[in-house]
């Protein structure tokens, strides 16, 4: 596929993955964002005055690449909406086919592996970028729209982003939701979580050097039974207390301590 040294891109879609993605365009070399689509222009109202905003699809421009970043679900639908066919379409998902986009279009996935809220800031240089293709051609200019954002890109196949985002999920998601019930656990003693910012800190940065599996302590790992007795007689919330012991058990099996 040819494309001058200007990559011109569209944006479709106004969430969170949308809105940091095209801060970061903006910011790029030898980037341009030629047009921003979503349904409802109300949330992109304050950016009419640097980029093109849309909400019609019929007015969509030519671009290089037109980046989907809509919700999972809605992909697949939206990409059968767009009307042209053999341009450069991808989609930001981790966990979406590259099938899914509709047949009439140049398929791939620009796949920002990260977690995104608006309310936070981010360094979008420090985002891996996975690429998945159908047509080999079409790596190049995703190869250098990644390079363009300065960051690092993977060319994986559907399996391995699969797999990529199943894990993410674990160690996002599901962290963070410990995180919320740890915040509730001190709340409801009247400490401050921010005391445990540093172990938080400590726990990501020691799996830099080292592997998940080395760096695990606690009370699980080392099979301190009265200690483990003693949170779950102090854990109220039923729920609270099935994630523990759950958690508990995975390690003891992981490092080989009796159950």
């Amino acid at each position: 596929m040819y494309f001058c040294l200007m990559i011109n891109t569209i944006i479709l879609g106004a969430g969170n993955v949308a809105t940091h993605l095209y801060h970061a365009l903006q910011q790029a070399e030898d980037v341009n964002v030629v047009q921003w689509y979503t349904r409802n222009l109300a949330p992109l109202q304050h950016f009419k005055n640097s980029v093109d905003i849309t909400d019609d699809l019929s007015a969509l421009k030519t671009a290089d690449i037109y980046i989907i970043a809509v919700s999972d679900d809605a992909i697949s639908n939206f990409s059968t909406r767009l009307p042209f066919e053999g341009r450069l379409v991808v989609h930001t998902s981790g966990s979406v086919s590259i099938a899914d986009l509709d047949k009439k279009h140049q398929r791939g996935v620009f796949y920002p592996l990260q977690s995104f809220s608006k309310a936070a800031s981010l360094n979008f240089s420090e985002v891996p970028i996975c690429v998945e293709i159908e047509k080999k051609s079409n790596y190049t200019i995703l190869k250098s729209l990644a390079e363009a954002l300065g960051c690092k890109h993977y060319k994986v196949n559907s399996a391995q982003r699969s797999a990529l985002h199943l894990a993410a999920v674990f160690i996002n998601n599901f962290t963070n939701q410990l995180y919320r019930i740890g915040h509730e656990i001190t709340e409801s003693k009247g400490v401050e979580f921010d005391i445990l910012k540093p172990l938080i800190k400590e726990t990501a940065h020691k799996i830099e050097t080292i592997s998940p599996y080395m760096a695990q302590t606690g009370p699980a790992k080392r099979n301190d039974k009265k200690t483990i007795r003693k949170h779950l007689n102090a854990i109220d919330n039923d729920s609270h207390k099935a994630i523990y012991e759950l958690l508990t058990k995975s390690i003891k099996e992981t490092h080989g301590k009796k159950l």
